[in-house]
């Protein structure tokens, strides 16, 4: 019985190609198949770059079918969120690749020179994506808009550097379209663009640190490029192999060596080139007594930090040779910490000293560290009070403004906290 013509279904040629090369590659992985290392080295060389050619060519494929159904809702009734996500479940991609090839393919049909010079397989993958961001970048409004005739001329500008560069230099090249397009107000421009990312990146500069239960800290940052720049140039430097004083034979991983490098330029750095924070600088102190501090470096013990971590005497009599670090040796030489009324203003030794033995502010349940608080006269200077180690309490701002505040009143604790009481 035949098909009425109307029935007949024909593949699209699109889907046709793709199950004919599935089957032409399931071909080539037969055991009856010439294997690879049969091919010639001139064989070897020309199909590794027509195969290049080739995969941006699917690629460009690929994102086409991925942009056509994103518009087309044609993954809508399985309830994913896009077209990227159902890929990314379906091919058992990350979510986060699908959708930046998602994002790929959308801005490849708003530059049509681009996804033809993609589909031809004369721009790969990478630098199409870099080619993309960079023309998304230029401005489409105010005094600095570029148009689309000045867009197209860059679109083209960067399909024919990408003959001769990788994604990696185009993607410096990118930021010098303006020397293309506008050559006479290029500096003008690009300094300006300049000010607002500089502007934009110290508003998302950030850092984290939490530090765990095995001796560790760990974090997340991010900052301006030129700083990200100034960093690896002295981490490289750092974990140099050319140092003089470097290993003779260092295996280690390259990221120890970058983290290595990043406890030892935090050590290198003198205390006296910091600020102050709470009246004292950015010192860190060891307490440890005068046995420890005088023993064999290898010999055993245990000292504190002022951050209230701990660490062995060795490590502690290490740091104490470096600039930043004070040992508080107990049982040794020490600073008169009574200065009576002689001074109004406590010594940085005072502060020292007071910051290991509160360790934070004194006023109940507020664990705001040393360097947020002030040093405070329990009985006022003005009132005769000393400026002498038991008349001097740390406290934060808050609570330092707070125990001036003639709305509380407050009372010393038998643990030598302070807490605090409204008036009636």
């Amino acid at each position: 019985m035949s098909t009425p013509a109307d029935e007949i279904v024909t593949a699209h040629p699109v889907a046709d190609f793709v199950a004919r090369l599935r089957t032409r590659l399931d071909e080539l992985d037969r055991p009856s198949a010439r294997p690879v290392w049969a091919m010639t080295p001139a064989e070897q060389r020309r199909v590794l770059t027509d195969l290049a050619v080739a995969q941006a060519q699917l690629d460009a494929l690929r994102l086409q079918v991925l942009g056509e159904a994103e518009r087309s809702g044609a993954t809508e009734d399985t309830g994913a969120r896009s077209a990227a996500d159902w890929v990314a479940v379906e091919t058992r991609q990350r979510r986060a690749a699908a959708r930046a090839d998602l994002r790929l393919a959308e801005a490849l049909e708003a530059h049509g020179a681009l996804r033809d010079a993609h589909g031809h397989g004369w721009v790969s993958t990478d630098q199409a994506r870099v080619i993309a961001a960079a023309l998304d970048l230029l401005p489409t409004s105010g005094e600095l808009a570029v148009s689309l005739e000045q867009r197209l001329e860059a679109e083209v500008w960067m399909i024919v550097q990408a003959y001769d560069h990788d994604a990696r230099a185009l993607r410096v090249l990118g930021d010098r379209l303006f020397e293309v397009i506008a050559p006479e107000r290029a500096e003008e421009i690009e300094g300006r663009l300049l000010e607002a990312e500089e502007q934009a990146a110290a508003r998302r500069t950030t850092f984290t640190m939490r530090e765990d239960d095995q001796g560790t800290c760990h974090g997340r940052f991010r900052i301006p490029a030129r700083h990200g720049q100034m960093l690896a140039k002295m981490i490289h430097a750092l974990a140099s192999p050319t140092r003089a004083d470097a290993p003779a034979a260092d295996d280690r991983p390259l990221p120890v060596r970058h983290g290595v490098a990043l406890t030892e330029l935090i050590e290198r750095i003198p205390a006296d080139s910091l600020p102050t924070a709470g009246g004292c600088g950015a010192t860190v102190v060891v307490t440890m007594t005068l046995d420890q501090l005088t023993a064999r470096l290898d010999a055993a013990g245990v000292a504190t930090l002022d951050t209230g971590g701990r660490l062995t005497a060795a490590e502690a009599r290490r740091l104490a040779c470096s600039a930043g670090v004070v040992p508080a040796v107990l049982g040794g030489s020490s600073v008169p910490l009574d200065l009576g009324r002689e001074r109004r203003y406590a010594t940085k030794q005072q502060r020292i000293a007071a910051q290991l033995r509160d360790g934070h502010c004194t006023a109940q349940g507020c664990d705001a560290p040393p360097a947020l608080c002030h040093l405070h006269h329990d009985v006022p200077w003005s009132e005769g009070g000393d400026t002498d180690q038991h008349n001097l309490r740390l406290l934060c701002g808050h609570h330092h403004r707070r125990v001036h505040d003639p709305a509380y009143r407050h009372e010393r604790m038998p643990d030598g906290s302070v807490r605090f009481h409204r008036r009636e």
